[in-house]
């Protein structure tokens, strides 16, 4: 931890006014946005894939853009929109 406060405060002068942004700054820089951007992608494809599936396709990219793998779980958890064939709507064999 003392590490990652040493980072995020060098070159920082703490008694200027504006040290917060400059810390944030630089804690911004050391985040993986590649790998941030592709886990978000990948999220929303999976989340479009299972809506789609479940009769929810824009509820499923909204959800996992939002709040990522757990969505998925929540638009699982959701009643599907898909109408299932039940006795009354199959035609009856022909004689």
């Amino acid at each position: 931890m003392g590490e990652l406060l040493q980072r995020a405060t060098r070159g920082v002068d703490l008694s200027s006014p504006d040290a917060a942004w400059q810390i944030f700054h630089n804690l911004m820089v050391m985040l993986p946005w590649a790998a941030l951007l592709w886990f978000t992608l990948l999220s929303v494809l999976l989340g479009a894939v299972v809506g789609w599936w479940r009769g929810r396709l824009w509820t499923g990219i909204g959800i996992s853009l939002v709040i990522g793998p757990l969505g998925l779980l929540i638009l699982w958890a959701l009643p599907s929109r898909r109408g299932r064939p039940t006795s009354e709507d199959e035609s009856p064999p022909s004689q």
